[in-house]
């Protein structure tokens, strides 16, 4: 039986290396994921902020428009002047003037505030766009890295899984699928060592008697809490685990 619960550790031993190895490839594609979607949603701001200076441009021209239509309308109405013979008209439309001069002098001081947003705007845009390259540039680089990462780490999985079935091929077939069905039911876990009568998998203490049987090991033991595979183990196995 010694031999069997041998198989069974070294058996969870590739298992959790096994595991260790696709955790590190699925935060890695999850670190992946989030990069990419932080460089969407920064593309989208830089979007928004070109949107928003396009419409400035837009309203400072609307207004370079007006101003060139109220001068049109100051100019004729000051050729109008000179044929007013009478001084209530000719009051009334020297109002009119001014009203279009006053109209103008508000359009233009809206035009310097267009300029001033505009040019900030252009800035924060020309600085996103520099962020963006560089983000871009960070990205493309951690995935090329990550790349490499996968690559080593597939071809350690695939000898891992070599391993692993190699090693399946020894054990008992029934004591076999109890080990899997607890470790795919216990995180992971399906072989604990029992070090002062403490089980390893779940931290309770086990019966004495049981604990007594497990130095014999001349037959498989199930801890009465967490329903794994115990086996004696020494107290400096637990420091390694640390």
């Amino acid at each position: 039986m010694k031999e069997q619960i041998d198989i069974l550790i070294k058996l969870q031993k590739t298992e959790t290396e096994i595991g260790s190895i696709k955790s590190v490839f699925s935060h890695v594609s999850a670190k992946t994921d989030r990069a990419e979607a932080g460089l969407a949603e920064f593309g989208q701001i830089l979007e928004a902020e070109a949107a928003m200076a396009d419409q400035l441009k837009k309203d400072y021209r609307s207004c370079e428009v007006n101003v060139r239509d109220n001068v049109s309308m100051i100019e004729k109405k000051e050729e109008t002047l000179r044929t007013i013979r009478t001084n209530q008209e000719y009051q009334a439309l020297l109002k009119e003037i001014e009203g279009l001069k006053k109209k103008n002098s508000q359009i233009e001081d809206e035009m310097l505030a267009y300029l001033s947003r505009i040019e900030e705007s252009e800035k924060n845009i020309a600085a996103k766009k520099d962020e963006l390259s560089n983000l871009k540039l960070q990205l493309s680089k951690e995935k090329e890295e990550s790349a490499k990462e996968a690559e080593a780490g597939k071809r350690k999985l695939a000898e891992l899984e070599f391993e692993r079935n190699t090693v399946a091929k020894a054990a008992d077939t029934n004591l076999l699928k109890r080990f899997m069905m607890v470790k795919d039911l216990k995180g992971g876990i399906g072989i604990v060592p029992v070090i002062n009568a403490v089980c390893q998998g779940c931290n309770m203490n086990i019966p004495p008697q049981m604990y007594n049987d497990l130095h014999r090991c001349d037959s498989v033991k199930i801890c009465p809490h967490c329903q794994r595979i115990i086996y004696w183990g020494k107290p400096e196995e637990a420091d390694s685990e640390k």
